[in-house]
């Protein structure tokens, strides 16, 4: 009988979902017995042709990590979704946008003019910049077209599951392979893992105070942060109360402050919004029912960059979406 034919593909992301997949280590032996992977161009030597030559849904799954950029990366996606069975987004870029989303606060323009001028190291008196078709010796060169506008899988595709995590954690990502493979999964659409806060689970709930009242926004490398106590009690933007959790708490127990990678939980329709809502709730002084607009300006001009605190990962997948282009 054969195996079922299983696809990795990497778009605007740093790489790390794919060495989420070596991570397996052993355990990767247990998913090549079981399918046959048929791309995975980080880690074997498949062509583009080869998945033009299957049969559309002969693939039985993707899973495609990465946001989409540039017209390569979308031609690919659409190539897979129509080989695809199934397509599983796979990390955060791929769901929500993740940090390449970022460049949502920008546009293309902006974006090549400070890489290709203005960085200190670079060297570039003729301020060239990439060009998708540029003739050299007589000969047309054609390199993908660098998009404006970042989006996510699902802005691109149609997308059946949803993997989060930078990167997703091991357990998540064997869990999902397995529910794939007895035909275990849930409704279309959802999200492996589990549909609660990162508070619900985090090490250090118990001692959050059960009034909780931020008087003063701390930054993390500012502060010796106690390795037992809730970061919103010491004054550290933490993002847990917004964020879906099944991360293993890596970052907490790394003794760094949540920033969200997992995404809302089921419901949410802006992970930023909901995040910043969160943090305002607890905003404060300690005594003051009420406090003075002056005293708002004063807290909130503690918080370095917000919009690139709060949509850190999910811009491309908020109502914001992107920056007002002219």
């Amino acid at each position: 009988m054969a195996k079922p034919k299983v696809a990795f593909y990497w778009c605007a992301s740093c790489g790390g979902c794919e060495e989420a997949v070596v991570d397996l280590a052993e355990d990767i032996l247990t998913v090549t017995d079981a399918v046959d992977i048929v791309l995975w161009p980080v880690a074997l030597d498949f062509k583009k042709k080869d998945v033009e030559a299957m049969q559309d849904n002969e693939i039985a799954v993707s899973f495609i990590n990465g946001a989409i950029r540039t017209s390569e990366q979308e031609e690919m996606v659409n190539l897979l979704r129509k080989k695809s069975g199934l397509v599983v987004a796979f990390g955060s870029c791929a769901h929500i946008g993740g940090i390449p989303g970022l460049a949502n606060f920008s546009n293309r323009e902006e974006i090549f003019d400070y890489v290709y001028t203005k960085t200190p190291s670079t060297m570039n008196p003729a301020k060239t910049t990439p060009q998708t078709n540029t003739v050299v010796d007589g000969y047309e060169l054609e390199i993908p077209e660098f998009y404006n506008t970042v989006k996510t899988l699902d802005q691109t595709i149609d997308v059946d599951y949803y993997l989060p995590g930078c990167a997703p954690p091991l357990d998540l990502i064997m869990n999902a392979v397995m529910a794939i493979l007895k035909g275990e999964l849930p409704e279309k659409g959802a999200v492996l893992a589990p549909d609660k806060s990162l508070c619900d689970t985090c090490p250090r709930n118990d001692s959050k105070p059960e009034k909780l009242m931020m008087s003063e926004i701390k930054r993390p490398h500012t502060v010796e942060m106690d390795p037992e106590k809730c970061f919103l009690a010491e004054g550290v933007i933490c993002l847990g109360p917004a964020t879906r959790s099944g991360c293993g708490e890596r970052c907490i127990n790394a003794n760094m402050p949540c920033r969200g990678c997992f995404g809302p939980v089921k419901g949410v329709s802006d992970f930023g919004a909901k995040s910043l809502s969160a943090i305002a709730s607890i905003m404060g002084i300690e005594g003051e029912e009420k406090m003075t607009d002056e005293d708002i300006q004063k807290l909130v001009d503690q918080i370095a960059d917000p919009a690139g605190l709060f949509y850190m990962y999910s811009l491309p997948s908020s109502l914001l979406r992107r920056k007002v282009m002219k």
